[in-house]
């Protein structure tokens, strides 16, 4: 892959705002700061903005050499949240904020689109108009939709939007594409089970739930196995098992 030049040399200065980013995490529809980093270098470099759409959502508007005329518009989109995790990293931009975390790299979305910015900030050899697309609360928030409810596609309409996901075991220098669906939507799910308390050496008096939860696990796969078709894409997921001492349990997804 060829990279820009003029990109190549402020490679630095955009890896600088993604450690910024980075030691400040924002969870979904709360990331004012970031929105004030976005909207301060996009106003730096002469990009108008339009800010507050689907909450805390920052969109940049650069016109090509026609100034637009020719009424063609294109989306370019990154997600600036965060994730609420505790991150353990020791580097000098590790968050900042307990319970907070960029580890799904929109840190690095938000800085790459920024970068991409610049550049046509600069270079304007296009006609039409690029739409720089900042997102809020892509973690579980639904940041897009609320932008679209906002009238995003009314005030700047565009025939296309390209985003991208960064994917670490990707070999540098390249782009992984893919035609229809590639990542899958989150739908989280949560199960009570109550039970009847006993001591654990009479169990017979009981009706313990542990083991309950145990094959309500095992038999969730056969939902994929037997329930979709086997050329489906699909995955259930029980992340968390909570046994509580009233005897009941909670199943918590992803």
């Amino acid at each position: 892959m060829k990279i820009i030049d003029s990109i190549l040399t402020d490679a630095a200065s955009i890896a600088a705002i993604r450690k910024d980013i980075h030691a400040h995490p924002e969870l979904c529809f709360q990331e004012v700061r970031t929105a004030d980093v976005v909207a301060k270098q996009l106003t730096d470099w002469g990009i108008p903005i339009h800010r507050g759409m689907g909450t805390t959502g920052v969109i940049g508007i650069v016109h090509g050499r026609d100034g637009g005329a020719c009424g063609r518009g294109v989306g370019l989109r990154a997600d600036i949240d965060a994730l609420p995790m505790q991150e353990f990293n020791t580097f000098a931009h590790a968050s900042k904020h307990q319970g907070k975390m960029h580890a799904c790299g929109h840190d690095g979305h938000t800085a790459m689109l920024l970068a991409a910015a610049k550049h046509f900030s600069k270079h304007r050899d296009f006609d039409g108009t690029v739409y720089l697309i900042f997102q809020p609360a892509e973690e579980g928030g639904g940041g897009a939709r609320e932008m679209i409810k906002d009238g995003m596609f009314e005030k700047f309409p565009m025939q296309a939007v390209f985003g991208m996901h960064n994917w670490p075991g990707a070999k540098v220098g390249t782009f992984a594409v893919s035609p229809g669906p590639v990542m899958a939507s989150s739908n989280e799910f949560k199960i009570t089970i109550h039970g009847k308390g006993s001591h654990a050496a009479l169990p017979h008096n009981g009706i313990d739930p542990v083991p309950v939860a145990c094959q309500l696990v095992q038999a969730f796969q056969t939902i994929i196995t037997r329930n979709k078709k086997p050329v489906d894409a699909g995955v259930i997921s029980v992340t968390m098992v909570h046994s509580l001492w009233k005897c009941s349990t909670s199943l918590n997804p992803a």
